[in-house]
């Protein structure tokens, strides 16, 4: 643990040095993503990641916020074909190497999309708890001589439309905000009692997509993953996530999947965890957690060969409607990716700000140009409800 010279922040190296004090005094534990046992789920089975923590204090030296940080090694190669043109503008520019990887500082959670990485108490300044927090993050960063040499850039992620206000303090500090890909968002309606009130509100044209899909995958089979049958599972669900990771646009890293034993050994039934089966196979798995009143789901495995055949893929999607709705939740976030298919379940795009600094000024300045051709990829947003 390491104090800082004006003594309002505390750093960390480990979820393990935080007092549990610190976690009384936060309250935090409600939103499960600042939860100390998800937290430590994630540092335990990433230990190619370098995790540390920020809480800050009041005069008072009770906590009032927490930042979540990480650093990783970035490699240029993880931006795929549709980011290309951008990719050879930054390396023209010499803002990113196709070389060496740029040591890359993170404030946010690696693998879930959304506002993960820092939790404010309520009845605070959190514009001045922002600055505040980036200020105190560089300071983390120049205290240790290693890091400090090691350091490429910082990247804050993952703030929606309403906590602009607040995030955007950090352009003070020198961050240029980007857009990235948006989380699709469904709202459920409080009169869903059922899966098939659901189908009655969308367009005939949409209802008649959804049960071709459950015609299509009526034979699959559906299991519950617990903490007593997941090693069996586990080596065939690895390998259908790195399928799905390998096509995806953008990684900041692989997920291990490893840490879904302690999610569910720590959350159990609001930790969803399903495989999917077609005789003795698996075919697909997905999963997700209850986060107060929404569904959020994570990662998922295919079988790319069987979701042509089977509709191994919209199941899925429609078995999250279905849980968010018997477990009368109010929204389901589908996350980033697949933005179209998505969007004809009935979700709608919640748009999502990064905020990212280079550490040198020179850089940082072009930097700025750069990031000011990024914008999400587009798609053809459907409509599938009725008016």
């Amino acid at each position: 643990m390491l104090v800082s010279s004006a003594n309002t922040a505390l750093f960390f190296s480990s979820l393990d040095e935080i007092p549990a004090h610190i976690w009384v005094e936060l309250s935090c534990s409600k939103n499960i993503y600042f939860h100390p046992a998800f937290l430590k789920s994630f540092e335990k089975n990433h230990t190619n990641i370098s995790f540390s923590y920020v809480v800050l204090l009041d005069k008072k030296k009770q906590a009032i916020a927490f930042a979540s940080i990480k650093i990783i090694d970035f490699y240029l190669n993880s931006i795929k074909t549709d980011f290309g043109l951008l990719r050879r503008v930054g390396e023209s520019l010499g803002v990113i190497s196709a070389k060496k990887a740029l040591k890359l500082l993170i404030c946010g959670n690696l693998f879930v999309s959304g506002e993960h990485g820092i939790f404010i108490k309520e009845n605070q300044n959190k514009k001045e708890i922002i600055r505040e927090i980036a200020k105190n993050i560089h300071q983390f960063i120049n205290s240790n001589h290693k890091l400090k040499n090691q350091i490429d850039a910082f990247l804050l992620k993952d703030f929606p439309l309403k906590s602009l206000s607040i995030a955007n303090e950090l352009k003070k500090s020198g961050y240029h905000a980007f857009s990235v890909e948006p989380n699709m968002k469904l709202e459920i309606q409080e009169h869903w009692v059922n899966f098939n009130d659901y189908l009655g509100a969308v367009k005939t044209k949409f209802r008649v997509k959804a049960k071709r899909a459950l015609t299509l995958s009526k034979a699959l089979s559906i299991e519950e993953v617990t903490f007593q049958n997941i090693d069996k599972q586990l080596p065939k669900m690895t390998g259908l996530y790195e399928k799905v990771a390998g096509n995806a646009t953008f990684n900041l890293g692989l997920f291990n999947l490893e840490t879904y034993r302690d999610l569910k050994k720590q959350f159990g039934n609001n930790y969803i965890l399903k495989t999917y089966w077609l005789e003795d196979e698996i075919v697909g798995f997905v999963s997700g957690i209850v986060n107060e009143k929404s569904l959020d789901a994570h990662f998922v495995g295919i079988d790319y060969k069987r979701n042509r055949t089977h509709a191994v893929y919209q199941r899925m999607l429609y078995d999250y409607v279905e849980i968010a709705i018997q477990l009368k939740l109010k929204t389901v976030n589908f996350g980033r990716t697949a933005s179209e298919i998505k969007s004809s379940i009935g979700a709608v795009p919640e748009n999502l700000t990064m905020y990212l600094r280079h550490k040198k000024t020179v850089k940082n300045k072009i930097l700025k140009l750069f990031l000011q051709r990024v914008q999400p990829t587009p798609f053809d947003q459907k409509f599938p409800f009725k008016k």
